[in-house]
């Protein structure tokens, strides 16, 4: 486990680095701009903090190339304990990331939209989002088999990142089978938080000390 160890940390300080630019994007800069029943509002909202709004396209880039080193780097640590899954889950990952990535070119066209409408390019980069999140159920649902076959993590952290992965798949699925659905399921998405907020902690404070 010399190899988890030895990367545990920088795991960690990515994973740090893609939930504040994650929360940053969303929920600090474009997330308070847009009004999803009032095209009008959100559009005033948005020329009048469009570097913010543009600001949060950069923070979205940002968490995608760390979504990519991190994916590379979980490989890495992974795959002495079993390289099959390790490279399966990476390239899910890497699908979610190029996802995200591609998805950006919806925000950049609900800027271009302003004066107009810009609600169906935002409504299509949700979508798109969720989509990547599809992705990433099945990325943390290896994970957290990865991490509990040797006894590497908690049991508990293993569970808690089994029902993110549930809970990612099943809002993806809902946003395009059952949209109303999919309103409803909004609160459960605090497990996928409360998961990955748990995983980087221990990456930052307890993985290095795996191999001890």
């Amino acid at each position: 486990m010399t190899e988890f160890a030895r990367h545990a940390r920088l795991a960690g300080l990515f994973y740090l680095g893609i939930i504040l630019l994650g929360i940053g994007a969303e929920g600090a800069l474009r997330g308070p701009l847009i009004n999803w029943t009032d095209a009008a509002e959100t559009a005033q909202a948005i020329q009048d903090r469009l570097f913010l709004f543009r600001l949060s396209m950069v923070f979205d880039i940002g968490m995608a190339l760390l979504d990519v080193a991190l994916a590379v780097l979980f490989f890495r640590m992974l795959r002495g304990v079993n390289d099959g899954l390790a490279l399966t889950a990476m390239v899910f990952r890497l699908m979610q990331a190029a996802v995200i990535a591609a998805n950006i070119m919806a925000l950049y066209a609900a800027g271009q939209a302003l004066p107009g409408n810009p609600l169906p390019a935002l409504e299509r980069h949700a979508a798109g989002y969720d989509l990547g999140l599809i992705f990433f159920a099945v990325n943390t649902l290896i994970m957290a088999r990865l991490l509990s076959m040797p006894g590497l993590a908690p049991r508990s952290l293993c569970w808690a990142l089994a029902a993110a992965g549930v809970v990612y798949l099943l809002g993806g699925l809902t946003r395009f089978l059952t949209p109303d659905l999919n309103t409803m399921m909004q609160p459960a998405y605090l497990i996928p938080v409360v998961a990955e907020v748990w995983l980087m902690g221990w990456l930052l404070i307890k993985g290095p000390k795996v191999a001890d």
